[in-house]
């Protein structure tokens, strides 16, 4: 945790002090509930991407274009 993080928790710990206990609790099943939104999200998004790459070309073709498309330039170091 950093510094800056460290900070904002305190922060916030302190105005949650004057509230209800029962907002305490509202409060603390929106944050477990933002926790498991992030974690699927994350998930899913890994998930997605097998497949995203969808060509009818075989793949040593895919492979000879991008080698052909490479460009390199010679630039002389003048050390």
């Amino acid at each position: 945790m950093t510094h800056a993080e460290r900070h904002i928790i305190e922060t916030y710990s302190e105005l949650f002090e004057s509230l209800s206990s029962v907002s305490k609790l509202e409060l603390l099943e929106r944050l477990a509930k933002s926790i498991r939104k992030g974690r699927k999200s994350k998930e899913k998004d890994f998930f997605s991407s097998f497949g995203g790459f969808a060509s009818e070309k075989p793949a040593e073709e895919i492979i000879k274009d991008i080698r052909e498309s490479r460009k390199f330039r010679s630039k002389d170091l003048k050390i």
